[in-house]
């Protein structure tokens, strides 16, 4: 199955961990597997989490590691001035725009306490123009999805009740991540989309949307929905664990080849892994079997 390009989607809002890596891993080795380009996009439209130190760090991480990418930014320098998502605000706003436009949105001025303690959103008649509002989508959970996965099987299923009314512009003014998600693979023609179990409501929500996105070839994408890595009591790896961050690893002295081992280890996969392709190998096989993950 030839696909013609993926990507590596980093925050830069902490220091990446074995989890990214082990990611990362999937990605470019599936890339490879598949015939595609790997694109590097940095996910930095949460400007108030952005930093110069987790920007280089994803560099930085990605060399150590010896992980490849042929498109995108080279160095934070490039990024900076060509490659931020701050660059593509016309494209989010085209996207709100027409969304707007065919009356699929409604503004929201719930508190996150609210949506928290599960009450249902009240808001009725706020202007989408009203200062501190996010917009919301009005979503139909009978609508059907198919999702294509890597096996070449297809997945029917609806939007999960997790995603009813998601977020589509959050109360700042910046377009929230399903959107920017859906415009920027559109952009950069990505039709083989590598993520994690977690985010399987999210690349629902993703086709939820780009169905209301006039000429969006998302509904197209190829999926991969990866195993997590998680830490000791099951719980999946964060930025915030400090000493499973690479940067941490690398300061204590550890090379590529016992990082690689490690997260082999701790993903029960009992090989020797000493670089991406051998690590990512029995995770891509398995998928491609149609055993594997969505």
């Amino acid at each position: 199955m030839n696909r013609s390009r993926t990507r590596i989607a980093p925050t830069p809002s902490g220091f990446l961990h074995l989890g990214n890596v082990f990611s990362f891993a999937v990605t470019a080795a599936l890339a490879e597997h598949t015939g595609a380009k790997t694109l590097l996009r940095i996910d930095d439209l949460d400007q108030h989490r952005v930093t110069p130190e987790y920007v280089q760090d994803i560099f930085d991480t990605l060399h150590f590691m010896g992980i490849p990418w042929q498109e995108g930014p080279a160095d934070a320098e490039e990024y900076k001035t060509t490659y931020s998502q701050l660059h593509r605000m016309p494209l989010y706003e085209k996207a709100l725009e027409q969304l707007q436009n065919n009356g699929q949105v409604f503004a929201c001025a719930c508190s996150r306490s609210q949506l928290a303690a599960a009450k249902p959103c009240v808001c009725k008649d706020i202007p989408l123009e009203q200062p501190g509002v996010s917009w919301r989508l009005r979503t139909d959970h009978s609508t059907p999805l198919t999702v294509r996965t890597i096996s070449g099987a297809t997945v029917e299923t609806t939007l999960p009740l997790s995603m009813k009314d998601f977020v589509v512009k959050k109360k700042d003014g910046f377009p929230a991540y399903q959107l920017s998600s859906v415009a920027d693979d559109g952009h950069y023609a990505v039709d083989l989309v590598v993520r994690g179990q977690d985010l399987w409501d999210s690349t629902l929500a993703q086709l939820y949307l780009a169905r209301l996105l006039p000429g969006s070839p998302f509904p197209q994408t190829i999926f991969f929905h990866h195993p997590l890595l998680t830490d000791d009591p099951g719980r999946k790896l964060s930025k915030s664990a400090g000493d499973a961050s690479i940067r941490f690893l690398r300061n204590e002295g550890r090379q590529p080849g016992d990082i690689y081992a490690s997260i082999a280890g701790k993903m029960g996969l009992h090989i020797t892994a000493g670089n991406y392709q051998e690590l990512a190998a029995p995770v891509i096989e398995h998928a491609l079997s149609g055993n594997g993950q969505t």
